[in-house]
């Protein structure tokens, strides 16, 4: 499946297409079940509160969980384009909520439980669509780039270990946020593979980005014909590949990646070992 779903100019990562979707489905439940118009405003209250706390447990679960990373400096903490959250303590924080609110009469209680029920189920089947196992990937060998400096190069050397391809370009804002992160766990990670693929940017471009803020970055490629961004991430820029040391996708996060998000994508890759 395709891990972004492009409307126009705008690009969304295919996980938050299912949490919507989720949401959705949870809404025309509540409709469905709810018998006693009356109710109808209290139920959509809970409903949506229901979702706001389930998505603050989420991110905070993941904040604690890499605590390491936002202490030295926490208004990051409040910045979720990195895709930061632990599902399953939200879905069990929207629960406890969700029975809590209806021991208090605050809400139906079969078209809460009932709406809650479905919007989970919608949202599980969905993620274990999305997590799919681990694929081989013979596309990556076929990619024809080349290094800076305009010599013909492969994707298959990078081979043996955990690889992340990061699919960036100098123009794009997030790519540039993002740099950071990824020099900061090249260096320290010399058991992964770090590939930086330019798409289809001219090499004196790239060569002057790096000179001026990431002159220390290792294994940048460029892709002359952006056909990465094509095949994998719908051309959503930044896309970056995940692959265990058999060379299986085990993740593709399109958008902009944080120093806890990349860390936990790179336990995933280890763990797939």
């Amino acid at each position: 499946m395709s891990p972004a779903i492009r409307i126009g100019p705008l690009v969304f990562p295919t996980e938050l297409a299912i949490l919507i979707a989720a949401a959705l489905v949870g809404l025309l439940a509540a409709r469905l079940f709810n018998r006693q118009r009356e109710d109808a405003a209290r139920l959509s209250t809970v409903l949506w509160r229901t979702l706001v706390i389930g998505l603050l447990a989420a991110r905070i679960a993941f904040v604690w969980q890499y605590r390491d990373h936002y202490l030295p400096d926490p208004i990051k903490m409040l910045d979720l384009r990195d895709g930061g959250w632990v599902g399953l303590a939200g879905l069990a924080a929207a629960w406890v909520y969700a029975i809590a609110a209806v021991i208090r009469h605050r809400a139906p209680r079969v078209a809460l439980l009932g709406a809650l029920a479905l919007a989970s189920v919608a949202w599980l089947g969905g993620g274990r669509w999305l997590a799919a196992s681990p694929q081989p990937q013979p596309e990556l060998a076929a990619l024809a780039v080349q290094n800076v400096d305009g010599a013909p190069a492969a994707l298959s050397a990078f081979q043996g270990k955990p690889t992340v391809i990061n699919l960036w370009a100098s123009w794009c804002p997030p790519c540039r946020r993002e740099m950071p992160a990824f020099a900061a766990a090249q260096a320290a990670n010399p058991d992964v593979n770090f590939v930086f693929l330019n798409q289809a940017e001219a090499p004196r471009d790239v060569t002057k980005f790096l000179d001026e803020h990431a002159p220390g970055l290792q294994n940048v490629l460029i892709d002359p014909a952006g056909e990465a961004s094509r095949k994998f991430s719908n051309r959503g820029l930044p896309a970056t590949l995940f692959l265990d040391a058999q060379g299986r996708l085990v993740d593709l996060r399109v958008g902009e990646l944080s120093t806890a998000s990349l860390a936990q994508r790179l336990e995933s890759i280890r763990a797939a070992e």
